[in-house]
């Protein structure tokens, strides 16, 4: 799939302001931003490099552009491509991670939901790339928790994936398929879905490998243990200061590391049987991830958005376009070979930075935190009726008013 066009250089995304902010007393007012799109070009395989005349069709010209080098088959394809970050054969992942990927999933420490996409054809290295973001991602997550005392953080784990269109639970894999519901304040929802309380980072990252074990993989005539499967990986940060400070608001937010199946060709890939089926679902549900991007990145953003016409973008619909800071790191092979599928996924990432999402910061009030607060008050109240020293109740309770922001004046007329 080709553009008829070139892509115009418009400011990386990565220049825009990518916080959200929070209005004084808590609440907190949506931040419009564009997707970060940042895409990696992996060194040639060892079976591209074991094909003969194997060539190289795309290089890297500097940190935002990929050029296309190979024989010009559609005159309007375009040949140079700009994003908010590119990565070379040579890099290693962890830069990846620090320019594509850091900033976004550290929003979920304060309030603000996240998700991380790895998008490409088979055997571009997606997997690779996610399993180095979400191991990144967790040692930071857990330096932060110690570099922060007065708060108190809870990390809750959960994980699906999405196989021949079915939602599994990879905590419980006997479980069975889940069905999704739809809330009201949550939007959609995977029914019965486990979730367990991480005790520290390790518990994390062995919850994490259950998860990786239990995900459906699979040989292809282009690689060995292809993932048949989306993997969802949610993390469910909650924060909130000692109970000591008196406040009553926690900060609540999602944070999704999505792996996606690669697209894929029968024609490349030889799949016969379950490898053909599993594959037909894998590419029908990248078709309407692309749709959906496609829709959303138009400039008058008008008409129906499919997500419901896949189970992955109704699951991650606030990720696209809704209420989340999200960053997508789309992955490529550079060999000739694969030029056309390269340039589709090239396609799917210019869509995808030109997509606004509408992200804020998401509180809490607790329960048990409120009546401890309210409890706290009243006992103060009745000590200072209870003192003789004191001025009388009509004097507590002007103050009280005027602490309440409405003694403007008012107040002492009340008193009278």
């Amino acid at each position: 799939m080709s553009t008829s066009r070139p892509p115009t250089p418009s400011t990386p995304a990565s220049k825009i302001q990518r916080t959200p902010t929070v209005t004084p007393g808590g609440s907190s007012r949506a931040q419009e931003e564009k997707i970060l799109v940042t895409v990696r070009v992996r060194p040639l395989s060892k079976r591209e490099l074991a094909m003969k005349d194997q060539k190289v069709a795309w290089e890297c010209a500097d940190s935002q552009t990929i050029l296309y080098k190979g024989p010009q088959q559609d005159r309007a394809a375009p040949t140079s491509y700009t994003f908010d970050k590119v990565f070379g054969p040579a890099c290693q992942t962890d830069l990846v991670y620090e320019d594509g990927a850091k900033d976004v999933a550290m929003s979920a420490l304060t309030g603000i939901n996240a998700t991380i996409f790895a998008y490409g054809q088979t055997s571009s290295g997606k997997t690779f790339t996610m399993r180095g973001v979400t191991e990144s991602a967790v040692r930071d997550i857990y330096k932060h928790i110690e570099n922060n005392p007065e708060r108190e953080f809870i990390i809750k784990i959960s994980a699906m994936e999405i196989y021949n269109e079915n939602v599994k639970d990879l905590l419980r894999p006997d479980s069975g398929p889940l069905r999704l519901l739809d809330d009201p304040e949550k939007g959609t929802i995977v029914e019965k879905l486990d979730e367990e309380i991480a005790k520290d980072s390790q518990h994390l990252r062995h919850l994490i490998g259950i998860c990786e074990e239990q995900r459906q993989v699979g040989e292809t005539a282009l690689n060995d243990a292809s993932s048949r499967s989306h993997q969802i990986i949610r993390l469910t940060v909650e924060s909130r200061l000692r109970e000591a400070s008196g406040c009553v608001k926690s900060f609540v937010a999602n944070l999704n590391f999505v792996d996606l199946a690669g697209s894929e060709r029968a024609a490349q890939t030889h799949a016969i049987g379950a490898r053909l089926k599993e594959g037909g679902h894998i590419n029908r549900s990248l078709l309407t991830l692309t749709t959906v991007i496609r829709k959303l990145s138009s400039e008058k953003r008008s008409g129906h958005i499919p997500y419901r016409d896949s189970k992955l973008t109704r699951i991650l619909q606030l990720s696209l376009g809704g209420n989340a800071r999200t960053a997508i790191i789309c992955t490529m092979s550079p060999a000739l070979t694969h030029a056309e599928q390269s340039r589709n996924t090239l396609f799917f990432a210019t869509c995808a930075k030109e997509v606004t999402n509408t992200a804020k910061v998401n509180m809490v009030v607790s329960d048990k935190q409120l009546v401890k607060h309210l409890q706290t008050e009243v006992a103060r109240l009745e000590a200072e009726l209870r003192t003789p020293d004191r001025a009388s109740s009509s004097d507590i309770l002007a103050r009280k008013i005027k602490q309440d922001g409405n003694g403007d004046g008012r107040a002492t007329e009340a008193t009278r």
